[in-house]
């Protein structure tokens, strides 16, 4: 199963949503703590200059944020790509 990184604040309801997808399909996840900001540095250069939080990473691919991720689960493309690999 690839790994997913999630850089997320915890005060922000689309991180908690992300979040929540993800515990509601058993995947498990490393939090990264953006409120640092050498880590909102490296979370922006890593997602091509996207600020805001939360910024999703499948297997080292950025995925974007929570509304992405979303869709991609709605979409039925989600399950395939965490269980590739």
């Amino acid at each position: 199963m690839p790994e997913i990184e999630i850089y997320s604040t915890n005060y922000c309801g689309y991180c908690w949503r992300a979040k929540s997808l993800l515990e509601s399909k058993g995947l498990p996840y490393t939090e990264i703590d953006a409120t640092k900001p050498d880590v909102r540095a490296a979370m922006m250069k890593r997602s091509n200059g996207y600020r805001s939080v939360p910024q999703i990473f499948i297997g080292g691919e950025f995925i974007g944020g929570s509304d992405e991720l979303a869709a991609l689960d709605r979409s039925g493309k989600l399950d395939p790509m965490v269980q590739a690999g």
